[in-house]
C-alpha cells in the first residue's frame, strides 16, 4: 500500500492523488497538520531516504529560518522530535510504498507506483489515443 504525506494547501500533493486516482493507484492519506506524525512515520522516511534528513526537510522552511535552527547541532532523536513538533519543515509530498520513495511530484518518477506491467509501457499522448497499449493494460487491470 502507498503512504502520502500532505498538507491541505499543497498543489504537488493534489497532482499526486490525482495521478493516484486516475490510474488506480491504492493510496493511504496522511495530513500532517491535522493527524500529528509518529516517530515510526519519520523513522519509515528516513529508511528510505539516500542521505538522511537532508532528503526530507526543506532548510526553505519559515520556521528554520526565523528561528536560526542549525539541524547539524542536533541529535537523531532532537531532529525527530523537531520534525514531530513543526511537521511544516518537511518536503512534501512524501509518497513511500513498500519499496520506494518519492519526495514531491515528479511526472517521470511517479511512474515507479504503477503496477510493474504498466512500468513497462511506453507511450507517448496515451490519454489522448483511445488505442493506446497503455490505456488498454489498465482497462485489464480495473476489471480484474
Amino acid at each position: 500500500m502507498v503512504q502520502i504525506y500532505t498538507t491541505p494547501n499543497c498543489s504537488s500533493c493534489r497532482k499526486v492523488k490525482t495521478y493516484f486516482s486516475k490510474h488506480n493507484i491504492n493510496y493511504t492519506e496522511k495530513n500532517i497538520f491535522s493527524i500529528p506524525l509518529t516517530r515510526e512515520d519519520v523513522f519509515k522516511m528516513l529508511s528510505y531516504s539516500e542521505n538522511g534528513f537532508e532528503d526530507i526537510i526543506s532548510t526553505r522552511s519559515k520556521i528554520i529560518k526565523e528561528e536560526n535552527i542549525d539541524l547539524e547541532k542536533m541529535k537523531t532523536s532532537e531532529l525527530v522530535d523537531f520534525i514531530i513538533a513543526n511537521p511544516s519543515i518537511l518536503k512534501r509530498p512524501i509518497i513511500l510504498s513498500d519499496d520506494d520513495m518519492q519526495i514531491g511530484y515528479n511526472n517521470d518518477d511517479i511512474s515507479l507506483f504503477l503496477p510493474e506491467e504498466l512500468r513497462e509501457i511506453e507511450c507517448e499522448n496515451c490519454f489522448k489515443d483511445e488505442k493506446c497499449e497503455f490505456i488498454e493494460a489498465l482497462k485489464k487491470l480495473k476489471d480484474n
